[in-house]
């Protein structure tokens, strides 16, 4: 990444301080009466439409403001409880270390050494009086009070904001409160595109596109993302023993956008402009120092802060996981997508709740994969460890049931739970009887899900070493909760003495990859998805980009969420180079098809084959819904057997073929099962068998749709045409990944590999533009809480289970 001066930069236009451009202020536009005052012209669009969207992934004002309020309900009671604790109970006598006499009339002989909760608790003035005589607790107090109250003017004006935000869905989307749950947000989007035609929401054009929009919400997400494919955020460490580490913490990830995006002196002088003096070349070694004092400043203010930041974590990890670790120990064995998983595995213009819908797809088989990873040496002892233990455990639980009075020996009640507590551990060692060992097909289908792997990950998925990698994406919540309470001590660290070092490096990345978009503002340019500009040849645009190695997106990040953010918004139209790279993709994928396997062996154990293939209802279709996890089960389990010249279902051998050509031949064959009547006004994308929500996109569906309700028929069929966009990107992603492959290594004379045909070779049809998949359904994205890093749920439901084999003898481990 060296000689950054040596690249090109991107032209600009002008900078404006207001968000307009010239010559339009003195524009005359027509707006209904009503509404001009209120949503005319509005200056701040990246602000409003971001409350949009949020107010629509919170479920309205209700939820949003009830969360709020008791975010702050629990602030001041974890605060106010913790203050109790430390200084109001007298636990000499509650551990019963010092003897309590009750006297009195009435009272009884045998209960006046009986110690009860009363007894524990100081009174009301002693218990004062010990805080007062405490500063270190006062001190405290004085900065949770002033931290309380800043939240509380923050959800005030929260309050006011999304009243309007309200007020903006019911007059101007016409959208009310107990509609807004049945609306995605892709059919908000649509209204907003509408609404700018008629209102004038930005000046800067007549019409608003899809892309506009996300560009507006994502404006510094697309950068993290783009700064996180580069490798130019300090997020690996290298350390003694451990090798190689991937930190980064809620709060690291707060710090790197409070100096980057919107803190002080960061580079944005608002919320849609980099500051004029970063565009320009001649004085980057003096920004490169000026940034480099920001950022020291920022790691001593870090630093300073680092014990409260630290009490304030061990507090609310205590508060929120010692109750889910007394019920379920096993729990922080399960596995979450890591902060780092989220940026690395994210496509450019990707919305937080399409982001959280694909990785939660993921999560299943990325869970399968990872347990398949067993220590023959760990498990003889995890059955040995939980063989005592349970012996122990049940003898204890047998003269419980016998006498109950044996709950009252000391500490009887602490050995049951500690030996059940080791009983569930040890059990998460030992892996099942009947697991049938496939890590490179369990690999394949995790790529279908979050669409990126290294190249070294192909042939290698029984390594220790590929699974260390997936781990820094898929980590142990036990892992996420050490590593936030580390954070308030490491962050300082990294940020003074590594993120300092890439000072010039963060300078010629905002100069040479912000351009400057009107109606938009300034954006990082990878957002743009611009083949020309980004595209990597191995990743099936050769011939079609002029960029640099420094200029290329990695892991073919930018072709690939080009095809994600066009099967999600088929309406949006792309520019000239991205149709041409989308209809030379689909002359490709038709012209694997036709040397690939057969459809019919693909598909003839799906239950939706039938239905796509055939004319038949869905009369005999039990659960429509399942549809697209059959499409791409189908496909995830055939290859491995049709590349080897098995015999498939009709007892005749088929020619070797990769998975490549088997996911053309899906692809291609769901290209002919679009509705006769479907709509047609979407010209673009990938393939035209996924068309508008308010269309019926298969014949099968058609008895299903039609004997619902209007409203019910909407609601089915919008997340019945999500998943099959879901699926439909998931055949691409493992398509395009295969060809990779292919281009990338030797070609096989002979064997599984068959030759790809170039992009360039294929005859080249530039107005042909096909239609492609619908928008992801509106999961909700979860927010950051007063504890600073709540974990995020992972959402595993409705993830199709892979057959995996035969069924291996018992107390076997079997291969595939």
């Amino acid at each position: 990444m060296a000689n950054f001066e040596a690249y090109q930069e991107y032209q600009r236009i002008e900078d404006f301080e207001e968000d307009s451009p010239p010559g339009e202020e003195d524009l005359l536009v027509h707006v209904p009466e009503g509404l001009k005052d209120s949503w005319h012209h509005i200056k701040n669009l990246d602000n409003f439409f971001t409350r949009i969207y949020h107010f629509h992934q919170k479920n309205g004002f209700a939820c949003m403001m009830l969360s709020e309020f008791f975010e702050l309900i629990q602030f001041l009671f974890v605060v106010t409880f913790t203050t109790f604790l430390f200084n109001c109970v007298e636990y000499d006598v509650l551990f019963a270390n010092r003897a309590v006499n009750h006297t009195g009339p009435g009272q009884n002989p045998l209960d006046r050494n009986k110690v009860t909760l009363p007894d524990a608790i100081l009174p009301s003035q002693q218990c004062t009086q010990s805080i007062q005589e405490n500063s270190w607790i006062i001190f405290l107090l004085i900065m949770a009070a002033i931290f309380w109250i800043y939240r509380l003017v923050k959800v005030f004006c929260n309050v006011l904001s999304y009243w309007e935000i309200r007020q903006f869905y019911i007059k101007a989307l016409k959208i009310t409160m107990d509609e807004l749950c049945n609306f995605t947000w892709q059919e908000v989007q649509d209204r907003l595109i509408s609404l700018q035609r008629e209102q004038q929401m930005c000046i800067h054009k007549k019409e608003l596109t899809e892309l506009d929009i996300y560009h507006r919400i994502l404006r510094f997400k697309n950068y993290m993302v783009a700064m996180v494919n580069k490798s130019l955020l300090p997020v690996q460490l290298q350390l003694p023993l451990l090798g190689n580490v991937v930190f980064l913490t809620q709060g690291l990830k707060y710090n790197f956008e409070l100096i980057l995006f919107w803190g002080p002196g960061s580079l944005f002088q608002n919320k849609w402009n980099l500051h004029p003096k970063y565009k320009r070349a001649g004085n980057r070694l003096e920004l490169a120092q000026q940034l480099s004092r920001v950022i020291l400043m920022m790691g001593l203010a870090n630093l300073l802060l680092c014990p409260f930041i630290l009490v304030w974590q061990v507090l609310y990890a205590f508060f929120s996981y010692t109750e889910v670790i007394r019920r379920e120990p096993g729990s922080l064995g399960a596995r979450r997508w890591s902060l780092y998983g989220r940026l690395y595995l994210r496509h450019f213009n990707e919305l937080d709740h399409e982001l959280h819908g694909r990785l939660g797809r993921g999560y299943k088989p990325t869970s399968k994969y990872m347990n398949s990873f067993t220590s023959p040496l760990l498990t003889v002892m995890a059955k040995n460890v939980a063989f005592f233990s349970g012996s122990v455990l049940a003898v204890l639980i047998a003269l419980t049931v016998y006498d109950e009075d044996v709950l009252t020996v000391q500490h009887i009640l602490t050995a049951i739970t500690v030996l059940g507590v080791v009983i569930t551990i040890t059990r998460s060692f030992i892996p099942d009887e009947h697991m049938v060992w496939c890590p490179e097909q369990l690999l394949q289908c995790v790529l279908a899900h979050i669409h990126y792997m290294p190249d070294h990950w192909r042939g290698n998925a029984n390594k220790s070493e590929t699974r260390d990698e997936v781990a820094q994406l898929f980590q142990y919540k036990a892992v996420f909760i050490l590593e936030e309470l580390l954070s308030p001590i490491v962050t300082p660290f990294i940020l003074i003495f590594l993120l300092r070092n890439k000072s010039l490096e963060i300078i010629d990345f905002f100069r040479n990859f912000t351009v400057e978009v009107v109606g938009v503002g300034d954006i990082c340019s990878f957002a743009q998805m611009d083949i020309r500009r980004h595209g990597n040849p191995m990743w099936m645009s050769e011939g079609q980009t002029e960029a640099s190695v420094y200029q290329q997106a990695e892991n073919g990040k930018t072709e690939l969420s080009l095809m994600h953010f066009t099967i999600k918004n088929p309406r949006w139209q792309p520019p000239q180079e991205s149709s041409v790279f989308i209809s030379h993709l689909k002359e490709k994928v038709h012209h694997d098809a036709q040397g690939g396997p057969s459809t019919q062996l693909l598909l003839s154990e799906a239950p939706l084959c039938s239905s796509l293939l055939s004319n038949e209802s869905a009369s005999g279709v039990r659960n429509p819904e399942d549809h697209p996890d059959n499409v791409l089960a189908s496909v995830l389990a055939h290859p491995v057997l049709t590349a080897s010249g098995l015999p498939g279902r009709d007892r005749h051998f088929h020619p070797p073929s990769t998975a490549a050509s088997a996911a053309a031949s899906v692809l291609a064959s769901l290209s002919t099962s679009q509705l006769p009547h479907a709509s047609r006004s979407r010209s673009h994308g990938l393939l035209p068998f996924s068309t508008h929500p308010e269309s019926t996109m298969y014949r099968s569906d058609r008895t299903v749709i039609d004997s619902m309700s209007n409203s019910d028929s909407r609601i089915r069929s919008n997340a019945l045409l999500s998943e099959f966009a879901s699926a439909e990107m998931s055949l691409h992603a493992i398509y395009m990944h295969e060809v990779h492959q292919q281009s990338s290594q030797p070609q096989r004379t002979s064997g599984q590999w068959q030759n790809p045909v170039p992009m360039r070779d294929l005859h080249t049809n530039t107005g042909f533009q096909a239609h492609s998949g619908l928008a992801a359904s509106g999961s909700m994205p979860t927010t950051l809480h007063l504890g600073g890093w709540r974990e995020e749920e992972e959402e595993d439901e409705g993830e199709q289970e892979i057959n995996s084999g035969s069924t291996p003898e018992q107390g076997t481990r079997s291969s595939c």
